[in-house]
């Protein structure tokens, strides 16, 4: 199992899950409300920390980090944020796997500070500009209700068995913490297509990228388009593969959860 910590980032008190030895991968969560690392990520945890030491932070603004009264949400802070939990953790190279909102900041990590990130998973990432999807502008717009949730749970997940009651209740439950809606609506406020713009990166700074990527994506993700999104990565990136599932929505962590692990396993040990 993972401990839950705290640790101090630059005065921020931010928790994280860690577990297993070996070389470090950093975990980073999405963008969806209620979303914590372990919500995100409690499903692949034990497979990775056989082989590997995982962190997974809850992003200032997410979970269960402190969320500080006078701080400007964004793509920099949320970098700045990453880069030194990973200073603050002892690490000075992590291999990187980011979901949505996170394969975004794995490649912002990846611009500003390549001497820390050796390897890098894409998970339904973000990053690149594409129109704001009806997926996308219902998690951005989520207003908390139980019967919201469930809802997106269902965009969330092609299949609807991991669209649970008991999942919505749990999610629902975390995203009405004090503080946290609040924080939320603020982030992803209209016009929310500015929002996402404010997230890419510019094709050259990622042709610049040079550590191997691999892309994860679901063929029915109508959150983020995997062909405005992963393709066109797979076409910038100069070292990088593609995995698509089909019969698989935004979540693949979850609907594809052991195909999930061994694709990042092999791609991590391959030397």
């Amino acid at each position: 199992m993972y401990q839950s910590k705290n640790i101090d980032v630059n005065g921020i008190s931010t928790h994280y899950l860690e577990s297993g030895q070996g070389e470090p991968i950093l975990l980073i969560h999405g963008s969806g409300p209620g979303v914590t690392a372990e919500a995100n990520w409690r499903l692949i945890i034990p497979r990775l920390s056989e082989n590997f030491h995982v962190y997974a932070p809850d992003i200032v603004g997410f979970g269960y980090t402190e969320r500080p009264d006078d701080i400007q949400y964004g793509v920099e802070t949320w970098t700045n944020h990453l880069i030194s939990f990973i200073e603050a953790v002892g690490e000075s190279r992590v291999h990187i796997i980011g979901n949505s909102l996170g394969g975004a900041l794995a490649l912002h990590i990846a611009n500003k500070r390549p001497d820390l990130v050796s390897k890098m998973v894409l998970m339904g990432a973000a990053g690149l500009p594409f129109m704001v999807t009806y997926g996308l502008d219902k998690v951005w717009g989520y207003e908390p209700s139980v019967e919201n949730m469930k809802r997106l749970l269902e965009i969330f997940a092609y299949n609807q068995e991991f669209a649970t009651d008991e999942l919505a209740q749990l999610r629902y439950e975390a995203s009405i913490q004090p503080g946290l809606q609040e924080a939320f609506s603020k982030m992803f406020a209209e016009p929310r297509q500015e929002k996402l713009n404010q997230l890419a990166l510019t094709e050259e700074q990622i042709k610049k990228i040079e550590q191997p990527v691999l892309m994860i994506h679901g063929r029915e993700d109508i959150v983020v388009p995997y062909k405005e999104t992963s393709l066109r990565y797979f076409e910038l990136l100069p070292n990088s593969e593609l995995h698509i599932f089909s019969k698989c929505g935004h979540w693949t962590q979850i609907e594809k959860k052991d195909e999930f692990a061994e694709l990042c396993e092999n791609f991590f040990l391959r030397k």
